[in-house]
């Protein structure tokens, strides 16, 4: 569907084409067949056991076929997907299944009888990954390097198992590579005109249409969106606005104001590889509000504008478009039975104060909201609501796009991430979880479903 896709699939086939055609010259050699993803393991079957993965090398959003055949018939398996994050700690997640007649198994078509997930879910050893037992408490996986990939491990085990018991006869294995920056994608970081961030652009030579790309108050400059972006054919500049090093004033509130980001849209207008009048906005949780008043406020016309999960105003905010510390005013906070904290009622469209609420009605692009109903960080259904009437009252009602997913949380984010339901929002003066939302089958399956839909409201509003 899109060029930059069909790049790197090619690319990635040339490689392991290669490969075997050293594999059928030379014999077999183990090492090169771990590469394209089979490995034969010795055992009791007349046929030893094999594991493939097609493609062994695949960016993030891309589905992979895992099989495993020369089994016995009616033989109960294991598959189970282990990898380290960047901070190194292990994730892991498995499933059962049992062998058809053919004595295989497909995970595209079976279903798991147990494990980490129930039933046919052909990405579920991905989107299932947890920390391991006694793995450091509420983690979140994120990925800061963006040009290295996330290696996985997967193997076929022997009955019915789980790794926490470490016992269990391995009969086959591959390895896989998970990207989120195709082969030819250029990773540039933006440090001028006191913009911090990192702009990511297709192959080729341009123009390219172009996102501008805003996550949450967590602060820091968060690239895998962006670097994804242009996997897919859209130029995308990620941007900072708190927590960095780079950025001026203390890391727990926005010192930069409404000038920076249009520095940053501007910077995009001006770049001889972006296309002028096709820019596009997102963001994601404290991103909306910054989203909404880029396009309602700062003298710049976004072509569309994508808002995951986020308010249409902030009390946080001053006139300026600064912000106080999250911590300054706790009068809307919840705090579960074991201390962690649900911002939700902050941003409460009733409990933010008019003055800062978005002029919604201003908008003059298309709109696309995307909901959790299981956000438990922001109201986000209410704050669709509103966004909504906004535009129904000022005769805009075509402008609106609404997505709303049961089950999800807040943090949807690009396909077969795993679902973080609660992680560290700081570490110090003392530690503070903050409550995300969101069950993984469903969550998962929002991720999948939004982002498809995502790239095609890019696709229609960007490049037609």
């Amino acid at each position: 569907m899109f060029r930059a896709h069909m790049s790197v699939t090619r690319i990635w086939q040339l490689i392991e084409k290669r490969m075997m055609s050293c594999i059928s010259v030379r014999g077999k050699l183990p090492g090169l067949q771990r590469a394209v993803g089979e490995v034969r393991r010795k055992s009791s079957f007349r046929q030893s056991p094999l594991l493939s993965a097609a493609p062994v090398r695949a960016l993030i959003d891309e589905q992979i076929s895992i099989k495993g055949r020369f089994l016995s018939q009616n033989y109960p398996v294991t598959v189970c997907a282990q990898m380290h994050s960047e901070e190194g700690d292990l994730w892991e997640a498995f499933a059962h299944y049992t062998t058809n007649a053919s004595r295989s198994i497909n995970l595209t078509s079976d279903h798991s009888v147990g494990g980490s997930y129930l039933g046919c879910e052909p990405m579920g050893l991905f989107w299932a990954l947890e920390p391991a037992l006694r793995s450091r408490e509420s983690l979140r996986l994120r990925k800061r390097n963006v040009e290295t990939p996330y290696i996985v491990n997967i193997s076929l085990l022997e009955g019915h198992t789980s790794p926490s018991e470490g016992q269990s006869t391995e009969l086959a294995a591959v390895t896989v590579e998970r990207w989120y920056m195709a082969p030819g994608v250029r990773r540039i970081e933006i440090r001028q005109n006191k913009i911090v961030g990192t702009l990511f652009l297709p192959p080729g030579p341009g123009p390219f249409p172009a996102m501008l790309d805003l996550w949450g108050m967590g602060g820091g400059l968060s690239e895998d969106r962006s670097a994804l972006f242009a996997s897919r054919g859209f130029a995308s500049l990620s941007v900072a606005y708190m927590g960095h090093k780079d950025l001026p004033g203390p890391p727990d509130i926005m010192s930069v104001a409404d000038l920076y980001f249009k520095s940053a849209f501007q910077l995009l207008q001006d770049h001889c590889q972006v296309d002028a009048d096709r820019i596009g906005v997102i963001g994601l949780s404290f991103g909306v509000c910054l989203t909404l008043r880029i396009a309602t406020r700062i003298g710049v016309k976004p072509s569309c504008l994508i808002c995951i999960n986020g308010p249409v105003g902030s009390p946080l905010l001053d006139e300026d478009g600064k912000t106080k510390t999250i911590e300054s005013d706790q009068k809307h906070w919840e705090l579960d039975d074991r201390g962690r904290v649900s911002f939700r009622h902050v941003s409460l469209p009733d409990n933010l104060p008019p003055e800062n609420k978005q002029k919604v009605k201003n908008i003059t692009c298309p709109l696309m909201y995307i909901v959790g109903e299981d956000d438990l960080c922001a109201a986000s259904t209410e704050n669709a609501d509103v966004i909504e009437e906004a535009l129904r009252s000022a005769g805009k009602s075509q402008l609106f796009t609404r997505l709303s997913y049961p089950g999800a949380g807040h943090l949807i984010e690009p396909p077969y991430a795993p679902c973080a339901r609660v992680s560290l929002w700081r570490a110090k003066p003392e530690k503070l979880f903050t409550l995300w939302g969101g069950h993984p089958a469903p969550h998962a399956a929002a991720q999948e479903d939004s982002w498809k839909r995502i790239l095609e409201f890019m696709e229609t509003h960007l490049r037609r």
